[in-house]
């Protein structure tokens, strides 16, 4: 009988940081060196660069794939590829630093398990930088590595590389990180300085290059233990099998033959049925655990019942749908400022709902917890608050403290992020 390799543990990781900081080059020179593409892809990737007036643009070809993104040299889209390190098989998620597609980038930290803070030693702490460090830490990124890249554009200088980590050290403790644990690695990824292999250029940093930081990480623990969440992304018709619907298990364990309800459903009252079919990647299973994504078959439930957002659980541990909540957030962007009576659309998990400022509870401090003001006016950017949210149609959110997966959320108004957020109580909904 042959034994089958034992699979190397999975981890998401997303790369982030300001436009145009070298994210895309980091990634793609990673995979060159680290062997994941090969010589003729990249020689390819090179003659497109230049055919498209973007010489020196080749590894961030390789995970720039539409075209506009290549005329524009910008990522707009998530790109999602496989990579190996010694230990890990990696799943990279190259999100977009540009501002307009901010959504993307909330899509990628809402999925990774650890991340790497890519900043241009040049420019240092930026206002994306910003930015993506506050969704990192909302969304629950636990891990992070910084790298400070186009280090040859300073020629290499020590004393301009610790300017840059004390800076984005600063930044990093405001909301809460703990900077004793995260890596800074001088690097110029364009020239595969401390990529994949050691700089001659910099003998003065003695720590680890990014490839080998990847193994440093530590897998996500597999939320089996907690209650079983999984959010509807999509339902489909199957000629022969009958209504699928697709998500991603986020917590908890489905299994075959398991009495499931999916909520809010149908007028908010939920649909019940039984777990017929799990299949991943075209091939049957018997259960699904946290990180899969799956297609599924349950009988008694139809495809006009369910959408996108509902989410299912087990009958014995129904979903929460919140008919108010309480959240702690942080404002991002806003154009002006928000206030009481603020009705922008929230996504959480799969969900999309319009919800309303019902109350500004109390101003904090992220690193503390202190309150600065109670019942403020208003919120402007960069200002952390509890408040109290009312959705306007049923939504499934959980309590941070008791499935943090489910409780995380982002705020969207008029095409641009202006807020991240997570739930700390809500007010159940009866069924």
């Amino acid at each position: 009988m042959l034994k089958m390799a034992k699979q190397k543990p999975h981890i998401n990781i997303v790369f982030v940081g300001h436009v145009d900081h070298g994210k895309s080059t980091t990634v793609g020179r990673l995979m060159y060196d680290s062997g994941n593409i090969d010589e003729a892809t990249l020689r390819k990737l090179k003659e497109e660069a230049q055919k498209v007036g973007k010489a020196g643009f080749e590894f961030a070809f390789v995970m720039d794939q539409l075209k506009e993104e290549r005329e524009r040299g910008l990522t707009i889209d998530l790109a999602h590829r496989k990579f190996d390190s010694k230990k890990y098989e990696y799943t990279v998620i190259d999100a977009p630093g540009h501002r307009d597609f901010i959504k993307n980038m909330i899509t990628g930290a809402s999925q990774a398990d650890v991340g790497i803070l890519v900043v241009a030693a040049p420019d240092g702490v930026m206002a994306q930088t910003k930015e993506h460090v506050f969704l990192c830490k909302t969304f629950g990124i636990g891990q992070l590595a910084v790298l400070v890249n186009k280090m040859d554009v300073l020629k290499f200088d020590q004393g301009k590389f610790d300017n840059v980590k004390k800076q984005v050290q600063d930044l990093l403790k405001t909301v809460g990180y703990d900077v004793s644990k995260i890596n800074f690695i001088p690097a110029s990824s364009y020239n595969g300085d401390n990529i994949a292999k050691k700089s001659s250029n910099m003998t003065w940093y003695t720590g680890p290059t990014l490839l080998e930081q990847l193994d440093l990480f530590s897998p996500p623990e597999k939320p089996r233990h907690l209650p079983l969440r999984l959010p509807i992304q999509d339902v489909y018709n199957i000629q022969g099998i009958g209504t699928v619907p697709v998500g991603r298990v986020e917590t908890g364990v489905m299994k075959v033959n398991d009495k499931v309800i999916i909520v809010p459903a149908r007028e908010g009252k939920g649909i019940q049925g039984e777990v017929k079919t799990i299949e991943m990647h075209h091939e049957q299973m018997e259960e699904a655990e946290p990180g899969d994504n799956v297609g599924f078959n349950v009988r008694g439930i139809s495809k006009k019942d369910i959408a996108r957002g509902d989410v299912l659980g087990h009958l014995d541990n129904v979903p929460t749908v919140a008919s108010e909540f309480t959240a702690q957030i942080v404002v991002l962007n806003h154009p002006t400022v928000i206030t009481k009576g603020y009705t922008p659309v929230f996504h959480i998990h799969t969900a999309q709902v319009a919800c309303q400022f019902t109350e500004l509870v109390k101003k904090i401090n992220p690193a503390t917890g202190e309150t600065i003001q109670d019942h403020p006016d208003m919120l402007k950017n960069g200002d952390v608050a509890i408040v109290k949210i009312k959705p306007t149609q049923p939504l499934v959110i959980e309590k941070q403290k008791d499935i943090p997966h489910m409780a995380r959320f982002a705020v969207r108004d008029a095409g641009s992020t202006v807020a991240a957020g997570m739930c700390i109580d809500l007010v159940k909904k009866p069924l």
